[in-house]
């Protein structure tokens, strides 16, 4: 699972009748030092996306062979799938240990 910042929406004019019920998002992969600027050069690729993220949102998603794994027996022609939306990110600076409350 990675994550990615969605940046839009591919719409279809005729889409597979697996795919009804969600929509196909733009998400930009992001990588660790990425996550700050929110931002990434990664090229973006489209995910499947049935939990309703909005644009520029951060997302947790799934590729290959898992994206479309939580939807068996039903088959959907994905290669990418949002699996979490991500309300927050805590990432701990190098160096500093969170404090301990008694």
């Amino acid at each position: 699972m990675r994550l990615g910042k969605t940046i839009g929406t591919v719409t279809l004019v005729e889409a597979h009748p697996s795919l009804r019920g969600g929509s196909l998002r733009m998400v930009v992969p992001l990588a660790a030092s990425d996550l700050e600027r929110g931002d990434g050069p990664a090229e973006p690729l489209v995910a499947w996306d049935d939990l309703g993220a909005g644009d520029g949102q951060l997302v947790a998603f799934s590729e290959a062979g898992e994206a479309a794994q939580p939807f068996y027996p039903e088959e959907k022609p994905i290669d990418a799938s949002v699996a979490a939306i991500i309300d927050r990110l805590d990432i701990p600076q190098p160096g500093k240990h969170p404090r301990k409350t008694p």
